[in-house]
């Protein structure tokens, strides 16, 4: 049985009576997630959702897909929930309805949770044979609706997934010096945890499904109208794991250093100067 149960419709939606209790039990379990707050359910949705997602994964990329091929993000694409087909569509857009949101609040404990109706990173991800996701920290502000980033939620969508596939989602200490959790991303197994710019993540270890099978996953990210203008905010910030060969990433190194020592008035006229050129580029 599922954690969250079918609706009484049989629609991709979620009924608020059936699980507007859900996720009060776990609280205290997530609170106490090591080496920052999460938790792991398996067997979350139902399984006409998961068949849904199956049946209907993207064979090629959308308008609005990005795709990475770098040292930090290898062979990864994310798939938009605005170019999906309808039933798919409607289950995205129920991950961002009441019910679902108030699941989240009830495990997390964080209260007054925002949606994303930008889907800003979030959607269908995909990786394929040989990449990976390195370790990192999230960025922390939503600049179309001025929020800060609060809750991430992956749902996993690879049938019989093993360990030695590789794709592990892996939670590290703030100082990197020690991997806590290793998540192996099986069907239907949901992983959450608090987003900071102390909440170490990723799925380092390349994939190598024996069949070339791709590791498949549901993306969904929650926010809070908690952001202060005095906070600076970050893009997606990448670590090196100790003992190996991964990668600084020079380019938001670079990037951030200039922002920290040039004048505001300054940085505004050149980012302007830079999007005119692309304008004009195209």
């Amino acid at each position: 049985m599922s954690y969250l149960p079918e609706s009484a419709t049989g629609a991709p939606v979620f009924d608020y009576d059936a699980v507007k209790d859900k996720g009060l039990e776990l609280t205290e379990t997530y609170a106490a997630g090591d080496p920052f707050p999460h938790i792991v359910i398996d067997d979350f949705l139902p399984p006409s959702m998961i068949e849904l997602c199956l049946e209907n994964f993207p064979k090629k990329p959308d308008p609005d897909s990005m795709s990475f091929d770098r040292d930090q993000e290898r062979y990864k694409t994310s798939y938009h929930p605005d170019h999906m087909e309808p039933a798919l569509r409607n289950l995205f857009y129920a991950f961002n309805s009441r019910p679902f949101i108030r699941v989240v609040e009830n495990i997390t404990g964080i209260k007054q949770l925002i949606p994303d109706p930008y889907f800003l990173g979030a959607g269908f991800h995909e990786i394929a044979t040989g990449g990976h996701l390195s370790v990192h920290a999230d960025f922390n502000h939503h600049k179309p609706m001025n929020l800060e980033r609060r809750v991430n939620m992956l749902i996993y969508l690879n049938p019989d997934w093993k360990a030695e596939y590789g794709g592990q989602l892996e939670l590290w200490r703030t100082d990197m010096s020690e991997q806590v959790q290793s998540v192996v991303p099986v069907l239907n197994r949901c992983a959450i945890f608090t987003t900071t710019q102390q909440s170490m993540h990723g799925n380092p270890q390349p994939i190598a499904h024996p069949e070339g099978a791709s590791r498949k996953s549901i993306a969904l990210y929650f926010y809070t109208a908690t952001w202060d203008e005095t906070r600076a905010g970050k893009t997606t910030q990448f670590y090196s794991r100790p003992g190996t060969g991964d990668r600084t990433d020079w380019k938001i190194r670079r990037k951030e250093f200039v922002e920290a020592v040039t004048p505001p008035i300054v940085l505004r006229g050149v980012n302007k100067i830079g999007r005119m050129m692309r304008g004009a580029a195209r």
